[in-house]
């Protein structure tokens, strides 16, 4: 499951644009969502698409690849347990990732599932504190109960709630998301260059 924003300006990398402006926020999600896309295309399990707002029409994810839905619930916790919760009436094993982490691969995806072969839980834990993703071998909907979301705490609670509830639990590397201009710069990615002329080929076939 990949939960990404529409790209509307003004409502994406909110915190990076206070650095760089509303336009060239825009275009660094734009190629966060690219790189997203390049790393789950190939992975051989079913792969759901989660819009913040609405499902986007003729975009990268839409090529029958990737099943297209919306994200349903008020705060994110209510919308990655709603996720989940409907993730398992079909499947025994459920991932969720976000679109802000340009340090995630395949690999890091592929060795999640792996682990969930032997664990409730894994979590891919962020330089901020949050998690780049998480994965479940069941529907464990505390882990999203009276969280604090976008804050430094977010990990740790999930790892407090996942002990209460005697959960083993995985850690991937930690990687960086990216949230702010500090976060961006700890990436190759040159945000300088990026544009509306930026050409995004839905059938780049990256090396991922």
């Amino acid at each position: 499951m990949i939960f990404v924003k529409n790209l509307i300006p003004g409502m994406v990398k909110t915190r990076l644009a206070e650095d760089i402006g509303i336009d060239k926020a825009l275009d660094v999600y734009q190629e966060l969502v690219h790189h997203t896309h390049k790393i789950t295309k190939k992975l051989e399990v079913d792969k759901s698409v989660f819009y913040s707002e609405y499902v986007e029409i003729e975009d990268i994810w839409d090529n029958g690849d990737f099943k297209l839905t919306s994200q349903k619930g008020f705060t994110l916790g209510e919308k990655m347990s709603n996720a989940f919760d409907e993730g398992f009436d079909s499947y025994n094993k459920v991932i969720i990732i976000g679109s802000d982490c340009y340090d995630l691969s395949s690999k890091h995806i592929k060795l999640a599932f792996e682990m969930l072969e032997e664990n409730d839980v894994v979590v891919g834990p962020a330089k901020d504190g949050g998690y780049y993703l998480l994965g479940m071998s069941e529907y464990f909907p505390q882990l999203f109960q009276d969280k604090e979301y976008s804050t430094d705490k977010v990990l740790k609670e999930l790892l407090e709630e996942a002990e209460e509830l005697e959960l083993s639990v995985y850690k991937l590397p930690v990687l960086n998301d990216i949230d702010t201009l500090e976060d961006l710069k700890e990436t190759n990615i040159d945000w300088t260059k990026l544009g509306a002329d930026a050409e995004v080929d839905s059938d780049d076939e990256g090396a991922y």
